[in-house]
């Protein structure tokens, strides 16, 4: 392939096309779009994606305008090559409505989801609310989907269809009135797993959503193990990553990875939203959890700790206030080989994949890296 970043023209053009982008978000789209309730926002965004992913010529152009291509972004994790390591994180895409559009735009992967075994309604509404001050968003979804079942048949679709993007479903429980006790939350995990195997690229457990009924039992010691003792039974050959809370101390953190560690699980995403407000003035009658960039500090030293531990056994995905190249950047040198978002792209816009990149790209270079892979835990070894 030819590469972007190698062609005099086509980099110029990119450029060009993503300021471009980055003016009109800034000057009219975000007015808009903060104008309307954060609920009412998201639910035309997915509208607006999918009907524009029905248009070819539409997603030629956006692939043409704003998919930066370099080959010092292209890296293998986990057996699984990726053009490059920034995905979207779950709880944007809960019912798969985006991948040909992220495909264009050029993310090097999605995490569908959450979903889960039973279709689920979700909490009461309002979902979001927004904290500018802090580019940060109260959550509060609840894990609204349509049931692993048809999610992960559309996942597939796109798993089989995508040309350079990898496919993940996140899976979590059921958050409804049929939620019982801790069998029951198990066999809702393995209903879920058994539908996607080899039917995507990755799997994520998710075991620290914050907005559900029953809380998050599977984030005890005891209750995790006897999670991955059922789910290691279910044969298949995607590796199995665990999206973990951001809000447990060092020791009880790390007393999940060590079970973890004992199990048939590749990797950790690291971390969920935060629930801790402390230091932030947030109306307490807005529930949820904390998305971008309140989660950048305590997200980073989980990274780094992790890394240091368990490096050799577990691979890491940082998510959490990655809005600039330098902030990706920090959590691959703090050991994470994949990067996530979500919340940059509202508060930046769709273009930001292309700054990203681009950004970590020259960061690499500026420190003779050739490859993501190099810089992978540089600032703790």
């Amino acid at each position: 392939m030819t590469y972007v970043s190698q062609s005099a023209v086509r980099n110029a053009f990119n450029k060009a096309s993503t300021g471009m982008f980055q003016f009109a978000y800034r000057n009219a789209v975000k007015k808009y779009v903060f104008n309307q309730s954060p609920d009412d926002a998201h639910d035309q965004m997915i509208r607006f994606c999918q009907v524009s992913q029905k248009i070819p010529p539409l997603m030629w152009l956006l692939q043409q305008m704003i998919d930066y291509t370099d080959p010092v972004l292209e890296t293998r994790v986990m057996d699984i090559d990726f053009r490059n390591p920034f995905g979207l994180s779950a709880g944007l895409d809960k019912n798969a409505d985006l991948p040909l559009v992220l495909e264009k735009a050029g993310f090097g992967f999605e995490t569908v989801g959450s979903t889960t075994s039973r279709p689920c309604a979700g909490n009461p509404r309002p979902w979001f609310h927004r904290l500018p001050e802090y580019a940060s968003m109260m959550v509060h979804v609840g894990l609204a989907n349509s049931g692993s079942e048809e999610v992960i048949h559309r996942v597939e679709d796109a798993y089989r269809k995508s040309r350079t993007m990898r496919l993940s479903v996140s899976i979590a429980r059921t958050n409804d009135d049929s939620c019982a006790g801790i069998d029951e939350g198990i066999e809702d995990y393995r209903i879920s797993l058994e539908r996607a195997v080899n039917r995507t690229h990755m799997v994520e457990v998710n075991i620290s959503c914050p907005n559900t009924r029953v809380g998050e039992p599977f984030t005890e010691p005891e209750n995790l193990n006897r999670l991955f003792d059922e789910l290691d039974k279910v044969q298949h050959d995607q590796p199995i990553l665990v999206k973990m809370p951001q809000d447990k101390p060092w020791p009880e953190f790390r007393d999940l990875l060590e079970v973890l560690a004992e199990h048939n699980v590749q990797g950790v995403t690291i971390a969920n939203l935060r629930k801790d407000r402390n230091g932030l003035e947030v109306p307490p009658e807005w529930p949820g959890g904390l998305s971008g960039m309140p989660c950048v500090a305590p997200s980073n030293g989980l990274i780094a700790r992790t890394y240091r531990d368990f490096g050799g056994r577990l691979e890491i995905a940082g998510v959490g206030g990655v809005f600039t190249p330098q902030q990706a950047y920090d959590k691959i040198r703090a050991g994470a080989s994949l990067v996530m978002f979500i919340s940059s792209l509202m508060y930046r816009g769709p273009q930001n994949i292309t700054v990203l990149k681009r950004g970590l790209a020259d960061l690499l270079r500026a420190d003779g890296y050739n490859s993501v892979s190099e810089a992978v835990g540089a600032a703790v070894r």
